[in-house]
């Protein structure tokens, strides 16, 4: 069997078992990890280096080949036939090669479908403002932003610019106008590709994620000047979002940064992705919408104080993620064990629950 036959089954055995990645790792045979466990696919063969590195020409071009030998890891993409699409990092562990491949589904599930509340279309049907959807790796971020790009693309005629690295859905223009941008092919970096929007007549963007202080700088402005900024932050919650973005800016710099994020900034949307006991995984969330308290509270330095907030609002939509996990466990979907594993604040929910 050729290198490529090989991989497309691979990749074939990830899509039929509806799992989420694949592992290929010199020294292993291939894993899958479905619903949440790392299965091996023993029928395979242990791979070796140059399996890995067969299986990367596969995917990449010799530029992307150079880059992972200089830098010795990779972000990329890579389309199976028209099932599904894969996001890769390519890495070296202790001398040896290895790759991740994540699954993107050509199918772009609505707000209602991925099980995510039903005010975030409210978030997708404003013209201006800044918009994160954040959390740790792999819960499902990417997923919700592209529901919320989806909506627009099908109810609104705007013109929405992605810059992705690497490029994840892709969209079918519908009432939009849609161009996808991918970091190291089309724009040297997130930064350059955000300020180049400035000067493409955009009304939507989308930025992967905020990397650096540029990135974030250019962000902010774009939504203080009229456009629709939606992105990702790996962080756990809205208070920690917001001292994640004040903290990467000189401390010279910090008050201005703070201004204006508590003007332009609409809303943090904190996500998990927790295994349900009838298998799968199932949402869970907080939601912080910028109103005069917190955007007091950002200007003031009073961030710690925004979590109080969440819990206290949810009669004008705030979530709080501790009434989440207490509602799914009530619903028998969740057990108490894995919601306590995923709270931010453990103890309070141990009395809720």
């Amino acid at each position: 069997m050729s290198t490529k036959e090989t991989l497309n089954e691979l990749l074939l055995e990830v899509i039929s078992q509806s799992g989420s990645d694949l592992h290929l790792s010199e020294g292993r045979k291939p894993i899958v990890r479905i619903q949440g466990n790392l299965v091996t696919l023993n029928k395979y063969e242990i791979l070796s280096k140059e399996d890995i590195v067969s299986f990367l020409k596969e995917m990449v071009t010799m530029e992307f080949i150079k880059d992972f030998n200089e830098k010795q890891q990779i972000d990329f993409s890579h389309a199976y036939k028209d099932s599904a699409r894969f996001r890769g990092n390519a890495f070296v562990q202790r001398g040896r090669f290895g790759m991740v491949l994540r699954v993107i589904p050509n199918e772009i599930k609505t707000i209602e479908e991925l099980g995510l509340p039903a005010i975030l279309n409210e978030f997708a049907n404003k013209k201006q403002g800044f918009f994160l959807v954040v959390g740790p790796v792999g819960q499902g971020k990417s997923t919700t932003l592209a529901a919320m790009i989806e909506k627009i693309n099908k109810e609104r005629a705007e013109h929405i610019i992605t810059i992705e690295d690497p490029v994840e859905y892709v969209y079918e223009e519908k009432m939009s106008v849609i161009d996808q941008r991918e970091v190291k092919i089309d724009t040297p970096t997130f930064a350059t590709g955000l300020y180049g929007t400035f000067r493409q007549d955009v009304d939507v963007i989308l930025v992967g994620e905020m990397r650096g202080q540029e990135t974030i700088s250019a962000a902010v402005t774009a939504a203080e000047t009229g456009h629709l900024v939606f992105s990702t932050l790996h962080t756990n919650n809205a208070s920690q979002t917001i001292d994640r973005i004040i903290d990467s800016f000189p401390s010279e710099q910090q008050d201005q940064i703070r201004m204006q994020l508590s003007s332009s900034l609409v809303g943090i949307f904190s996500q998990r992705l927790i295994p349900r006991i009838s298998g799968g995984l199932v949402p869970a969330y907080e939601l912080l919408i910028n109103n005069n308290a917190i955007s007091n509270l950002i200007r003031e330095k009073r961030t710690h104080e925004i979590d109080t907030v969440i819990e206290t609002s949810s009669d004008i939509g705030m979530i709080d993620m501790n009434r989440t996990l207490t509602d799914l466990v009530r619903r028998g979907e969740i057990t108490a064990e894995n919601a306590m594993m995923h709270s931010f604040r453990p103890n309070v929910l141990k009395k809720m629950i």
